[in-house]
């Protein structure tokens, strides 16, 4: 338990991640540090809007003999974690208990810790295991021929009836479109090779782009939009090649294993590039955020981990540390007027501060409503059978604000998050990401 001392004005902090200790493992001291931490989330309620995870412990609580923790039977503890898709909002913007503080509550790293010991026992799904092996599941999906038929899928309803019954797939779920044309195979040269790089105190102006398996198989316009972005800021970039998945969708399954695996994988290509003078971007707020947070905290002592932690970016937190020294191009063509701008959770979570606002509030005539709520989407959450609802629900005080907002554009750091809210508003519109909002402001 983290020292307390009263009147600490520390900050609060994430703790590593003991997953290479013995007592990580054991069952009988999980099941007492879970009974530990739902105690006091029982008793403070303050996360009970976040998801589903808080109101399935508090109906646990509440629906007990005793009415306490004390009542309820540890084997439903799972239940809870089953809920929990790692957003961190819950530690990250409303816990008044994380370390420093005497409680020392990390609900998602808790979390995290049950869902590893369930996959170790062999009691995670075979349709989970597969979802989230993107490299290999995206790669063979975003084959030519088959990619179409993918889509092609997605639209049948008998089809995806037929798919919930055999993998668990929600049929109403909103499935990413495949490109056998990927980002890679479209942008295959460093973009911006002639332009003057100039370096600041945070940025050595020169990005090497991390696509990501979703910037690359499902949402290839996007990294087109961000060259065009950067090239127009005169920051030169160029394409990473040999890189794998960052190992979110393994963290948020509790195969720890494989994202050491994918870790090991991944650090030495980041590492390649940021020795040459390039700094790290990568489009998904959630892969980011990996490389930032997670595997730092799961492997405090590998120095080349940390290192890639502090050059890694997300897209605007680059821009305002370059519009800081005023290396950012606000030569803006056409304003956006009304935007609904939904903020994913794992950029808020990355603690860098609202800088997608800050940036597209740069363009003239142009009126941002913010919309920081859950998307419910959350990496698989939403397209399984058994959660679909759950994310619908989670996701209509977006839909909400999305359609009283009026907006011209909507759209969210997560393009998950942004397909979700689509769905929510059945098609309606299509959402754009903010840097497409970049690029359409600049008239590009």
């Amino acid at each position: 338990m983290s020292e307390y001392r009263e009147g600490n004005l520390e900050r609060p902090r994430r703790e590593p991640i003991p997953w290479k200790e013995a007592e990580f493992w054991d069952q009988g001291a999980l099941d007492a540090e879970l009974e530990r931490v739902f105690d006091i989330c029982h008793t403070c309620r303050r996360c009970v809007s976040l998801c589903q995870a808080f109101p399935v412990l508090f109906d646990l609580v509440d629906e007990s003999p005793t009415m306490e923790l004390d009542g309820v039977d540890k084997a439903d503890f799972p239940k809870v974690a089953e809920q929990c898709f790692m957003c961190d909002l819950c530690a990250e913007t409303k816990c008044p208990y994380l370390p420093p503080h005497e409680f020392a509550v990390d609900f998602p790293h808790l979390m995290l810790r049950a869902k590893a010991v369930a996959f170790k026992k062999g009691q995670s799904k075979w349709r989970d295991r597969l979802i989230t092996s993107t490299d290999g599941v995206f790669g063979f999906v975003g084959t030519p021929g088959i990619a179409q038929t993918a889509n092609a899928v997605n639209g049948v309803g008998m089809l995806r009836k037929a798919l919930n019954a055999a993998a668990g797939i929600h049929p109403e779920a909103p499935l990413p479109k495949f490109h056998s044309k990927t980002f890679k195979k479209r942008q295959k040269d460093v973009a911006g090779a002639e332009l003057e790089v100039k370096a600041t105190a945070r940025t050595t102006g020169k990005v090497a782009l991390y696509t990501t398996c979703y910037g690359n198989w499902n949402e290839p316009q996007l990294g087109e939009d961000l060259a065009l972005v950067l090239n127009r800021n005169g920051i030169p970039m160029k394409v990473l090649t040999g890189e794998r998945c960052c190992g979110m969708p393994k963290f948020e399954l509790g195969d720890l294993d494989a994202v050491k695996r994918l870790k090991d994988a991944n650090i030495p290509v980041l590492l390649a590039a940021i020795e040459e003078g390039w700094d790290i971007m990568a489009p998904i707020p959630s892969c980011v955020l990996m490389f930032k947070q997670e595997l730092p905290l799961m492997f405090p002592d590998e120095p080349d981990v940390q290192k890639v932690a502090k050059h890694i970016f997300d897209p605007f937190e680059y821009f305002a540390l370059r519009n800081k020294d005023g290396l950012f191009d606000k030569d803006f063509k056409q304003p956006l007027g009304k935007v609904a701008y939904h903020v994913a959770c794992h950029q808020r979570v990355q603690n860098i501060g609202q800088k997608t606002r800050e940036i597209l509030s740069l363009v003239p005539d142009t009126e941002i409503t913010m919309i920081e709520r859950c998307s419910g989407h959350d990496g698989t959450y939403a397209i399984k059978s058994e959660t679909h609802d759950y994310a619908v629900k989670i996701a209509r005080p977006v839909v909400n604000r999305v359609k009283q907002a009026g907006a011209e554009h909507y759209g969210s750091d997560c393009p998950m998050a942004g397909r979700m809210i689509e769905h929510g508003l059945e098609g309606e519109k299509a959402p754009e990401h903010p840097i497409t909002m970049l690029r359409v402001a600049y008239g590009l």
